[in-house]
């Protein structure tokens, strides 16, 4: 794909529902447009919402932070996506996440995690694997982070599922020309 299929939109290009929702994503924790909201700003109903719905999963849950990276980078290397890995990767480091498991998510293997780490990666995996988390893993992450937190989870991964479609179609390049990192 040579050109991303969705321009980034300059500021007096911008429709005024547009600069409105811009707006708000950059006094947001993300500080300003960038990856998936490039496209959806496109559709500016829908990029406020998901901003929002993208705020609470990552800053404002109950789950930690590294926890919340490494289920985005089980749904990074589920969707092959390599912008949220590529984005992600350094979050999940700065947030704890051991190399290995980083690692062996990239490498399609099974991490050495234990404690939470396993407990959140049985039970994204199920969730992208078959669609559906069974009861064992469900019943792990409930009894460890409440139903309040397997909802939390589930919306996690598929909030950045739907987020990896978005980046994946749109065509955007890696932040500064670098490589693909999965492959």
């Amino acid at each position: 794909m040579a050109q991303p299929r969705f321009p980034k939109l300059a500021t007096d290009a911008m429709s005024p529902e547009q600069r409105e929702v811009a707006a708000l994503i950059t006094a947001g924790p993300r500080g300003e447009v960038r990856g998936p909201f490039i496209a959806l700003l496109h559709n500016p109903a829908i990029a406020k919402h998901l901003q929002s719905l993208g705020e609470q999963l990552r800053w404002k849950g109950k789950l930690s932070q590294k926890l919340v990276e490494l289920a985005v980078l089980i749904t990074a290397r589920k969707w092959t996506c390599q912008h949220e890995w590529f984005i992600h990767v350094e979050l999940a480091r700065k947030a704890g996440l051991d190399n290995a498991i980083i690692d062996a998510i990239r490498d399609r293997k099974d991490p050495p995690a234990k404690g939470d780490e396993l407990l959140v990666y049985e039970f994204c995996r199920e969730a992208h694997a078959t669609g559906r988390v069974g009861d064992k893993a469900f019943a792990a992450v409930q009894e460890r982070f409440g139903l309040d937190g397997a909802v939390e989870l589930l919306v996690l991964s598929g909030y950045y599922s739907m987020m990896a479609m978005v980046l994946n179609t749109a065509g955007l390049p890696l932040p500064g020309d670098a490589k693909p990192p999965l492959s």
